[in-house]
């Protein structure tokens, strides 16, 4: 399968684009954002699991990043509630589930080798920064070479400057919602935005923003 597979197109996905597709398990669907593969594949997904479902035991041969959107996901080494972001390494292994339900925002198979850092931050007790904007607040997930994961909160009325992404980008809006020059972007929506790209962010309502950079690049 090839989804959304040229990264040197931007592509937008806003709420109700994508339509659920059952996993090979049940009680776990996906709604896919870009893929490149079958069931082995690089991939950016949003999976929700049905109350008391589970994912079968597999490893990560490109590593594994997720965003929990809501409910309680776990695995073997723990529970990660709704707003906690984890990084689990290539070759790293799990066997995850859900007692209550939930949902995540996941990618696979894009970490470069050398990065081999695990990380779990739940952003409702992490420390954040001022960020460059005023009234605009930062959180750091990960920094590795020229990638950069973050959160970032910015109240009603942000004015955004012009941004320019050498690397690339990509914006998921989390609460509230997001608008640039091309268009507004409400909660659940997704951004893909390739080497080179420019546009002027907002925000008229607020929002809160879980965005990454620098990864896109050849």
């Amino acid at each position: 399968m090839r989804l959304n597979a040229d990264f040197s197109l931007p592509v937008v996905i806003r709420p109700g684009d994508a339509p659920w597709v059952a996993s090979p398990l049940p009680g776990v669907e996906r709604q896919m954002l870009d893929r490149i593969g079958e069931e082995l594949a690089r991939a950016t997904s949003i999976v929700r699991y049905a109350p008391g479902s589970q994912f079968s035991a597999h490893a990560h041969p490109g590593g594994e990043e997720f965003l929990v959107l809501d409910g309680v996901f776990s695995d073997e080494r723990g529970d990660y509630p709704a707003g906690t972001y984890v990084r689990n390494p290539i070759g790293s292994r799990h066997t995850p589930f859900s007692r209550e339900g939930c949902t995540i925002f996941v990618k696979l198979m894009q970490f470069a080798v050398e990065d081999t850092a695990e990380v779990v931050v739940n952003h409702h007790h992490a420390a954040w920064q001022p960020g460059a904007a005023p009234g605009l607040d930062e959180l750091v997930l990960h920094r590795f070479a020229t990638e950069q994961v973050l959160l970032q909160r910015c109240p009603a009325g942000t004015t955004g400057a012009p941004r320019h992404y050498p690397g690339g980008a990509e914006y998921l809006v989390l609460q509230g919602g997001l608008q640039d020059e091309r268009g507004t972007y409400p909660a659940g929506s997704w951004l893909r935005c390739p080497p080179g790209f420019t546009h002027t962010p907002f925000s008229s309502e607020g929002c809160l923003l879980w965005c990454k950079t620098g990864h896109l690049a050849a």
